[in-house]
């Protein structure tokens, strides 16, 4: 995937900001399903789209083993600790890396991934005889509003912005409703065990940080492309820094399966 086409680019300033808001709101549920799928000491993991570099800096302090962070832009990675190995890698375009892993995960990727079915391909690859693949995507469609309970206007205009913003991840081959077939696409490739969860926040500071950090990035081509006026961005900007909205975020679907031995 070329960082053309990619709406929420590394390269920009909000791009750390927002690392750190999904930290906040995610992290935790991701590191809860990894200790239930045993990770432990001498694992060796391969983490897709690492992003900010939170979720391998824990995997190497629980594996103390190989853990390798790959990502089409690895800025946010080359800041970070270096308890992992990093490396350039386009998930859609180049075969996984060589070896075989106990773990291969990623959030936040496939759904941004117009050549998904190949990056999927290119994970259970990857894994060994009984390895695990975790996936974790968004599904706005599950539940498209930022604010599910829309009671007046402030609200109205963020569930415009947010519809706006779903536009502008279609143009770039987004599939906004991705996150409900991991178990299917799983259970098609051959993976066994399959279980999948859902889960999304709603309130709270991280929820605030991670809307602003989003509007910011994509707040040029919203205007470029007609579908929010300046006013518009900067009178919702207010409305969240206000603390009186209640922001969620769209349904983080979470799905695991097991490489047959």
């Amino acid at each position: 995937m070329s960082r053309e086409r990619y709406l929420l680019d590394n390269q920009q300033v909000e791009a750390g900001e927002r690392f750190d808001a999904l930290s906040k709101l995610f992290d935790p549920a991701t590191f809860r399903r990894m200790d239930a799928l045993g990770l432990s000491r001498g694992w060796r993991v391969w983490e897709v789209g690492a992003g900010g570099g939170t979720v391998p800096s824990w995997i190497a302090g629980r594996t103390n083993e190989h853990v390798l962070a790959t990502d089409i832009d690895t800025s946010w990675l080359d800041r970070a600790d270096t308890a992992y190995q990093v490396r350039r890698h386009d998930i859609g375009a180049e075969p996984a890396p060589e070896g075989s892993f106990d773990l291969v995960h990623a959030r936040l990727v496939l759904v941004h991934v117009p050549e998904r079915t190949a990056a999927l391909a290119t994970m259970i690859g990857a894994l060994r005889p009984g390895g695990w693949l975790f996936l974790e995507e968004a599904d706005p469609g599950l539940q498209p509003l930022v604010c599910p309970d829309e009671i007046c206007p402030q609200q109205e205009l963020a569930n415009k912005l947010k519809v706006a913003f779903r536009s502008l991840l279609a143009e770039r081959g987004a599939d906004l409703s991705f996150g409900r077939t991991l178990p299917r696409l799983m259970r098609s490739a051959g993976l066994i065990d399959v279980e999948a969860e859902a889960y999304f926040p709603m309130a709270g500071q991280a929820c605030n940080e991670l809307e602003t950090a989003t509007i910011l990035q994509i707040r040029d081509r919203l205007i470029s492309t007609g579908l929010a006026s300046i006013e518009e961005i900067e009178q919702h900007l207010a409305n969240v820094a206000s603390g009186r909205l209640d922001l969620a975020t769209s349904p983080m679907v979470s799905a695991w399966g097991r490489r047959p031995e």
